[in-house]
């Protein structure tokens, strides 16, 4: 079965599928428009469309480790201040923690300034709800046409009535003991020994105190941020490192953070890599056997592997699939009271305790079911056999309707007949960076490799 996603182009679009990203310096990442989209969150603020727990008008902001995190933390603290809006500013921390810590502060809003696995020249922001989840598309919008249409300068307050700014210095201590307190009480990590690359980013500092003050060995890469080296070949994206260091000092697991640790990609004790299918797998069967799987039934997206979901569906679990975006996995579970989803790239959501996909608290999961089974890593992960999947990346410069492109159904139609029934393509625009996906499923690994390739090069030559 073909499954297209087309998106529209819209002039001075902000938002993508997980907040605002572009290149640093470059609009709309320069100075002058993330005061305005301070401003414009303020506002909203105002009028109370971002709705908040305390009269008072307060706003958490934390970062990853970029060096241009410097200068859009400022431009949005003043556009925040400038409307009255009172800002605390965390410094580096896991985007799950700054949900996390804007529910437990009551704060009106938090902003993450991140763009997660892209390279430090890239920067992003992300926002979350008083109740601590990314807002609505709504929202989003009306931030947009603010800051697109409106003159903002004519909402701003008297003199006497402007913000402030100041830090947090504990928040890092807050954010460990809160994931900490998400691993079982019986059980410690003691003589587990684990490679962690938390990829010159966001979890840098917090996340090797957690698996350490929880009783493990841990050995870190990826510790060392100089503004210009998140995820430079290391972290989620770029798993050879931690493969290496997994078999040379023979550990037990390996775990693999991005630059904003709201993703994790892990490998067993041989090397092999465990994706977020397979971690979704091992935890949604351990849950479901706990009895704590909420409606039996576990969230993906269109690009899981099939092998997941006919795992899941043999146990009596099932799949709700949606579209591609953490938070379209969030709006189901909520939608449906669930309490497990994620992508196979890594963002994994335990609603009983995060808002939003949480590296370490995934992580932390399949070691409880690692030390709760007594079984190794390389043992679980093998419960669930991907069907064979390719997946092509191709870069563009424009953008328009895929199904208007000559040859481009008919293609589909071919492949998907030739298929027969046991594989699937999936295609669309990424919605963080300038590139279009190609995905294509199926038990031929070859031919699957040469369904992807006629694709994109029919693709590459009309967009590029």
């Amino acid at each position: 079965m073909a499954i297209v996603k087309n998106e529209k182009i819209i002039k001075n679009k902000l938002f993508g599928t997980d907040g605002i990203r572009g290149t640093a310096n470059v609009e709309p990442m320069t100075p002058g428009t993330v005061v305005k989209i301070g401003q414009a969150i303020g506002l909203l603020l105002q009028r109370k469309v971002l709705a908040s727990q305390s009269p008072n008008k307060k706003v958490v902001i934390g970062k990853d480790t970029r060096l241009s995190g410097y200068m859009i933390e400022q431009a949005l603290s003043s556009g925040l201040n400038s409307m009255g809006v009172y800002v605390q500013l965390v410094g580096p921390l896991p985007t799950p923690g700054i949900g996390y810590l804007t529910r437990t502060m009551r704060a009106s809003a938090g902003i993450v300034i991140s763009a997660s696995h892209n390279a430090f020249m890239d920067n992003g922001i992300k926002i979350f709800g008083s109740d601590g989840y990314k807002i609505p598309e709504s929202v989003e919008k009306e931030i947009e046409r603010l800051v697109n249409e409106e003159d903002l300068t004519k909402y701003l307050p008297q003199s006497r009535e402007v913000g402030r700014t100041k830090r947090i210095e504990d928040a890092q201590g807050r954010y460990i003991v809160y994931a900490k307190n998400t691993f079982p009480l019986e059980h410690t990590l003691d003589g587990l020994r684990i490679v962690l690359d938390t990829a010159n980013g966001a979890a840098y500092k917090v996340a090797p105190a957690i698996f350490e003050e929880l009783g493990a060995e841990v050995i870190q890469l990826g510790d060392n941020p100089n503004g210009t080296n998140i995820n430079d070949k290391v972290g989620a994206l770029y798993p050879a490192k931690l493969v290496e260091a997994v078999k040379e000092f023979r550990a037990d697991v390996g775990i693999s953070l991005d630059g904003d640790a709201d993703r994790v990609i892990m490998c067993d004790e041989k090397g092999e890599i465990v994706n977020g299918d397979h971690i979704l797998g091992l935890c949604g069967l351990f849950l479901k056997e706990k009895g704590l799987l909420k409606n039996n039934t576990l969230v993906v997206t269109h690009m899981s592997n099939f092998g997941l979901e006919k795992k899941m569906k043999e146990n009596g679990i099932q799949v709700s699939i949606v579209g591609v975006g953490d938070k379209y996995v969030v709006e189901e579970m909520r939608k449906k009271n669930l309490n497990l989803g994620g992508e196979q790239s890594g963002h994994i959501i335990f609603g009983d305790h995060s808002t939003t996909g949480d590296g370490c608290i995934a992580a932390l999961a399949v070691l409880a079911v690692l030390k709760e089974s007594g079984k190794k890593m390389s043992e679980l992960s093998a419960g669930i056999e991907d069907v064979p999947q390719v997946l092509i990346n191709c870069r563009v410069r424009n953008r328009k309707e895929i199904s208007a492109i000559p040859g481009y159904t008919e293609l589909i139609e071919k492949i998907d007949l030739e298929l027969k029934g046991v594989g699937r393509t999936f295609v669309r625009f990424s919605g963080t960076e300038p590139v279009i996906r190609i995905l294509v499923e199926g038990p031929d690994k070859i031919k699957i490799n040469q369904y992807a390739e006629q694709i994109a090069r029919l693709l590459e030559k009309e967009l590029s």
